[in-house]
């Protein structure tokens, strides 16, 4: 192939003579930990490493967002807001017109209801924001699973986002 002429030409010149290759590759400055992130998930949609969120956490803990593992201790039946990526979307037909996201950060999924009402009144941010700010009523079931109510919806803007598996 037309990619290892270069490689044969220096390492076996006795089969390519009088040919040097003429091309010199650029060197690109090493990656940081953002763009790293970023390609692993356009390439593979999954990072190894850091998780899109972590990057945003700062800015989110400031406003009083709480992350997946932070839900764990707080109180059941309470208005509480929590951020990352919406990995589904899915409303099955026998859930009455209400949509289920799943919420991904950091530290873990948790699961939003979002009523019929809540996706009229926010349906372009509900349906094709990457990531979501949620704020709604946190709910415990006797099992310990964890949902949000959503009574609001706000886009979550940062690198690394990406596409959700809808309706599937």
């Amino acid at each position: 192939a037309l990619w290892e002429a270069g490689y044969a030409a220096e390492s076996r010149p006795e089969y390519l003579p009088d040919i040097a290759p003429t091309i010199q590759l650029p060197f690109f400055d090493e990656m940081g930990e953002i763009d790293t992130m970023i390609q692993d998930r356009w390439a593979t949609g999954v990072s190894p490493g850091l998780h899109p969120v972590q990057f945003a956490r700062d800015d989110l803990r400031r406003r009083g967002v709480l992350s997946v593992t932070d839900l764990r201790t707080a109180e059941a039946d309470r208005r509480i807001e929590v951020g990352g990526l919406v990995t589904h979307r899915q409303r099955p037909s026998t859930a009455k017109g209400i949509t289920f996201l799943n919420l991904e950060d950091e530290t873990g999924v948790v699961n939003i209801v979002c009523s019929r009402g809540l996706w009229k009144a926010f349906r372009p941010v509900a349906r094709e924001s990457a990531a979501l700010i949620v704020r709604g009523i946190l709910q415990r079931s006797v099992d310990g699973v964890l949902s949000i109510v959503a009574d609001r919806l706000e886009t979550l803007e940062f690198a690394g986002a990406h596409q959700s598996r809808d309706f599937r």
